[in-house]
C-alpha cells in the first residue's frame, strides 16, 4: 500500500503508453521526452513494485507476466488521477491540425485513442491531405498546424520532426519477374511521391507502366496489398498486409524531413499539439 501510494503517475502512464504502442521512441514523441528518460521512469517503477513489467529487445517491446497484472490497475490510477484533475476543469481547446496522407496509416485508431484520453479537454479537428492542399489551408488559416513532407527548399520554414523512410511494396504472393515493366499503382500528377517514385524508376533505366491510380495513400496502399501492383510507401505507414519487395532490385529511395509548421500558442496547446506529432514517430 505504502509503494501504490508513492507511484510516480507519470511513470505509470508511460507504462501504460509501452503497452499500447510497443515502442519507446513513439512513447517519447508523445510525452515530449527522450527514450532515455523512459527507460529511467520504468526501472524506478518496476524497482518501486519489485517487478520486472517490460521486456525490451532490439526487436520488440513487450510486457511481462507482471506487467500482464498491472495493466488494468494502472489504468485505473491514471483514470482516477485525471478525473481528481478533471474537478477544476480546463479550458476548452479546439486544434485544427492537418497531417499528410503518406503517415496515416493502420496506427491512426490508436494513436487517436491514446490522445483522446490524455486530453479530455481537446477537440481535435484532424486534416489529412496532400502536403500541396495542407500548405494552402494552413496559409488560409484554416489549419492551427500542419504535419507534412518535405520534398524540396521552396518551403523552409517549420520545424524538421524526424526523417520517413519509403520502399517499394506489394503484396506477400505478388510475382514481380524481372523482365517486364514493373506494374506500378500511384497517385495522379501533381504527387510529389509518384513524381519521386518515376524519376527514381527512370534514373536507374528501370522501365514501368501505370495499372492503378488513386488519390490519397489509403487507396494506393490497398492497390498494393489487393496485388494489383508496387506502391512506393512510407515505411511507418505501409499497410500490414503488404511486403517490401524483395525478388526484384529497384532503386533504393531517399529519405524526407517530417516538418511541423505551426501557429499554436499557450503551453496546454502546444504540449497537445507535440503529443499528438510525436505519436507519428516511427517505431
Amino acid at each position: 500500500m505504502n509503494a501504490m501510494r508513492s507511484l510516480d503517475p507519470e511513470a505509470v502512464e508511460a507504462f501504460l503508453l509501452v503497452a499500447e504502442f510497443q515502442s519507446f521512441t513513439r512513447v517519447a514523441g508523445v510525452m515530449n521526452t527522450t527514450q532515455a528518460a523512459i527507460s529511467l521512469r520504468l526501472r524506478r517503477l518496476e524497482d518501486m513494485l519489485g517487478h520486472r513489467l517490460v521486456e525490451r529487445t532490439p526487436r520488440r517491446v513487450r510486457l511481462t507476466a507482471a506487467g500482464e497484472r498491472f495493466l488494468e490497475p494502472a489504468r485505473a490510477y491514471v483514470a482516477a488521477g485525471r478525473r481528481a484533475l478533471d474537478v477544476f476543469g480546463q479550458e476548452p481547446t479546439r486544434l485544427a491540425i492537418g497531417v499528410t496522407h503518406h503517415l496515416i496509416g493502420a496506427d491512426l485508431p490508436r494513436i487517436l485513442r491514446v490522445v483522446s484520453e490524455r486530453e479530455t479537454s481537446v477537440t481535435l479537428h484532424l486534416r489529412t491531405a496532400g502536403t500541396r492542399t495542407l500548405l494552402d489551408l494552413y496559409d488560409a488559416g484554416e489549419l492551427d498546424a500542419i504535419v507534412v513532407l518535405r520534398h524540396d527548399d521552396i518551403r523552409r520554414d517549420g520545424e524538421a520532426l524526424f526523417q520517413e523512410s519509403f520502399g517499394w511494396y506489394c503484396s506477400s504472393d505478388f510475382d514481380l519477374a524481372s523482365d517486364v515493366p514493373v506494374p506500378l499503382v500511384l497517385q495522379p500528377e501533381p504527387c510529389n511521391l509518384r513524381a519521386m517514385a518515376l524519376r527514381a524508376l527512370e534514373s536507374a533505366d528501370i522501365a514501368w507502366r501505370e495499372v492503378f491510380v488513386g488519390t490519397g495513400a489509403t487507396a494506393v496502399g490497398a492497390a498494393a496489398e489487393a496485388g494489383i501492383g508496387v506502391a512506393l510507401l512510407a515505411q511507418s505507414a505501409a499497410p500490414v498486409g503488404v511486403l517490401q519487395v524483395r525478388s526484384r532490385a529497384l532503386p533504393e529511395l531517399p529519405k524526407l524531413d517530417v516538418v511541423m509548421i505551426s501557429t499554436i500558442t499557450g503551453d496546454h496547446a502546444n504540449a497537445v499539439l507535440r503529443r499528438i506529432t510525436g505519436a507519428f514517430r516511427p517505431s
